[in-house]
């Protein structure tokens, strides 16, 4: 048996009037992600450190921000996407465990949905997948409620 790790990060900008989707899920607020696609920032460092853990490129590399195929996609897809190419390759998750960066608004009461939904494309039970949230206690962009980020780490196993 085989075992890999990846890690992720992804972070947008945010700015009044947008959808804001996070983890799959859409949060209501007064501000969202400007982005090319849907802007999730769970889901896009999900990708990455699954792409990361077989050396697979990058979410831009895969998905470019300057093609129209992706413009204002569910990132639910790019999701489903990278991890067939994980899956092809013989692998399958073992764990994810993603941490937020968001001043607002408070996301503990969309954390099992997102466990949920993410599990659901990852084809794996929503225990095998941990999402938590933390401020920055008012320091810098994400403080000043001009951006979202997050990090991921997964194990896949062959």
């Amino acid at each position: 048996m085989e075992i890999r790790i990846g890690n992720g990060y992804d972070v947008h900008l945010l700015a009044r009037g947008l959808p804001l989707f996070l983890g799959g899920v859409k949060i209501e607020h007064t501000k969202g992600c400007i982005a090319h696609s849907d802007g999730d920032v769970i889901i896009h460092a999900l990708c990455d450190a699954l792409l990361g853990a077989l050396a697979l490129g990058d979410i831009g590399q895969h998905f470019p921000d300057t093609s129209d195929e992706f413009k204002g996609i569910d990132s639910k897809i790019l999701l489903d996407r990278t991890y067939k190419m994980i899956t092809e390759r013989g692998y399958h998750l073992v764990n994810a465990d993603i941490m937020l960066l968001l001043q607002k608004p408070k996301i503990a009461p969309y954390i099992v949905k997102m466990r949920k939904v993410l599990a659901e494309v990852l084809d794996t039970a929503p225990d095998r997948v941990s999402v938590k949230a933390t401020t920055t206690e008012g320091a810098g962009y994400i403080g000043r409620e001009e951006g979202v980020a997050a990090y991921a780490v997964v194990i896949i196993s062959q």
